[in-house]
């Protein structure tokens, strides 16, 4: 029982330490760093900055592209490029620019959770090219990214699929702009929800452990008495 016990108290003390200190047990699930909207939704901290653009010149050797990726100052797009993504056969040099759009779209049937970014290159696709979109957590997360060739649409999803924490990623053989969002018939979860979801998991993790002792305990018995009985045999 005394084990017990002290296992107990030293489940508790991990637990509240871990609430205490950063990053400690969220390791995984701290928040991102702050977003920078164009159009801040109510629950917006603070802007640290307006939105950054993003640029990028892409090498072409023999008429093949290099691989590389464009992103923007603050992190909030990446799109990379396999070698040869891009029909560059009269070309020596690409440029990529990502550029936020101001005044938000609004489409109807969408709500973007991120801003819309339009994407250029001074020549087209041939291959499939990652993009990548981080989100703040202070909005529902995004389901897909959806792409126009005109902020008034008409807006397509182009899938999208989680990657880390806040991050929404898909591939692309067109560019124009870009932005991660749900439809609007479909229901997200709120913020606060997501925001719970460390508190859940701590708490699963601390019931296993919990749970876990009882059959310890009881293991170490049945091997004691099966040791007692192997004794009273000889």
């Amino acid at each position: 029982m005394k084990r017990l016990a002290l296992l107990a108290a030293a489940t508790a003390a991990y637990l509240l330490a871990a609430w205490m200190v950063a990053p400690g047990f969220y390791d995984g699930f701290t928040p991102p760093q702050p977003y920078n909207f164009v159009c801040p939704p109510p629950a917006a901290p603070p802007a640290t900055g307006p939105p950054q653009p993003g640029h990028a010149d892409i090498k072409v050797i023999n008429g093949v592209s290099d691989a590389n990726s464009a992103f923007t100052k603050d992190a909030q797009v990446v799109i990379g490029f396999l070698p040869g993504a891009f029909n560059a056969s009269s070309a020596t040099t690409i440029s990529v620019d990502i550029m936020p759009v101001s005044p938000c779209p609004n489409p109807a049937g969408l709500h973007f959770s991120t801003n819309t970014y339009l994407i250029t290159a001074t020549a087209p696709l041939v291959k499939d090219s990652n993009v990548l979109f981080r989100y703040s957590d202070v909005v529902p997360a995004p389901g897909f990214i959806y792409f126009a060739t005109s902020p008034d649409g008409p807006w397509k999803s182009i899938g999208g699929s989680p990657s880390q924490q806040f991050t929404l990623n898909t591939t692309t053989r067109q560019l124009g702009y870009f932005a991660a969002g749900y439809s609007a018939d479909s229901t997200r979860p709120s913020t606060t929800t997501s925001q719970l979801l460390p508190i859940a998991v701590a708490v699963l993790i601390v019931a296993v452990l919990v749970a876990g002792v009882p059959l310890a305990v009881l293991r170490r018995r049945r091997a004691g008495d099966a040791g007692s009985d192997d004794e009273d045999d000889s």
